[in-house]
């Protein structure tokens, strides 16, 4: 083998070495670096939506077409919404606006199974309903009563928006404690601006844990001169769940009613009229206050045993006290400081 030759064979030899090299060193470093590029974690809430979705369930408000034929061929759909079961045997919360003079309620639960549920009972201060299915083994989303809920919290909304089947919307949580949107004044409304359209009335509102935070009702903007986008609004779960459980003892939510108003949810501290207490605007012509003397302008200053500080305060602590009960109430009147008895009436059904 001449010179040249073998010159060009050592070249050959040196290059294939070289390229085993390079496949043996450069490659696998290119894989890993492709491979851990591809696996790299990325921010999901599925793991929250595997949790609490099965859960939540489609509720349908049905009516007769004929009010004269009550036959079942002429049940339409008036209304939709969602619903969260509640417990493994069947109870399920929604919104009273979803079921409101149904004369057939659907659901549908996402593992296909579909039930005539009965109304259990409802509350239109709280715009809930409890509705029961013959059922068992159901699946329920895990509640943390510990878990302080927080402005700027990610959640999920999950329901059934303009029937398009279960979808999942994400915002965060806006503010809590909005108790001024409510009719009566006596709402605590989460706001959050997870978006929730119609149908999505009565299902979950869940935090990044799939834990159940609130029962998803409103959205503000859509039928008012100015749009609001991103002002949508659940109930608290705590009150949802103290709400289900006087339903399902009781029919309905039994609560004291006083007969006042006060004004804007203001304490008579915050107006500067006095160091505590709260400011009466209206006194309702027969209700317990008017027939105890209470009137426009006095300042309530202790019910029973507790101290009036803010309007809200005072009215769920009236709430939870027994109808026909008599409590003491001691007001401020023009600087005098004076007691009267008054036996409390039942909440009326709005």
């Amino acid at each position: 083998m001449n010179t040249l030759t073998t010159k060009k064979v050592l070249q050959a030899i040196v290059f294939g070495l070289f390229c085993a090299i390079l496949i043996i060193y450069v490659v696998p470093t290119i894989n890993f670096h492709a491979n851990k590029w591809h696996s790299k974690d990325i921010i999901s809430y599925n793991d929250a939506v595997i949790i609490a979705s099965p859960a939540v369930v489609n509720v349908y408000n049905q009516t007769f077409d004929n009010s004269n034929v009550q036959d079942s061929q002429n049940l339409k759909v008036n209304n939709l919404g969602s619903g969260v079961i509640m417990t493994e045997s069947g109870y399920i919360l929604t919104n009273k606006h979803v079921i409101e003079n149904a004369d057939q309620i659907i659901v549908a639960l996402q593992s296909g199974s579909v039930f005539n549920a009965i109304l259990i009972g409802s509350d239109t201060l709280t715009d809930l309903a409890v509705l029961k299915i013959q059922a068992q083994n159901l699946p329920t989303i895990p509640q943390n009563p510990d878990r302080v809920i927080r402005v700027g919290d990610v959640v999920l909304a999950i329901g059934n928006p303009l029937n398009l089947g279960q979808s999942i919307t994400q915002g965060i949580i806006s503010a809590t404690g909005r108790y001024a949107l409510s009719e009566g004044g006596r709402q605590n409304f989460i706001q959050t601006d997870a978006s929730i359209n119609k149908g999505n009335s009565g299902g979950a509102l869940v935090n990044s844990n799939g834990e159940l935070i609130g029962i998803n009702t409103l959205q503000l903007g859509r039928n008012y001169e100015e749009l609001a986008e991103g002002l949508n609004f659940a109930i608290p779960i705590d009150l949802a769940d103290e709400v289900m459980n006087k339903i399902i003892k009781d029919g309905k939510v039994i609560r004291g009613y006083l007969g006042v108003n006060s004004v804007l949810f203001y304490s008579a501290k915050q107006l500067g009229l006095s160091d505590k207490g709260v400011l009466i605007t209206r006194v309702e012509k027969g209700g317990p206050a008017d027939l105890a003397g209470i009137l426009p302008n006095d300042i309530i200053l202790k019910i029973g045993n507790v101290d009036a500080e803010t309007p809200t305060q005072m009215m769920n602590d009236i709430a939870e006290m027994k109808p026909n009960t008599q409590v003491p109430v001691l007001i401020s009147r023009q600087g005098n400081i004076i007691k009267l008895d008054v036996t409390l009436g039942e909440f009326p059904d709005l």
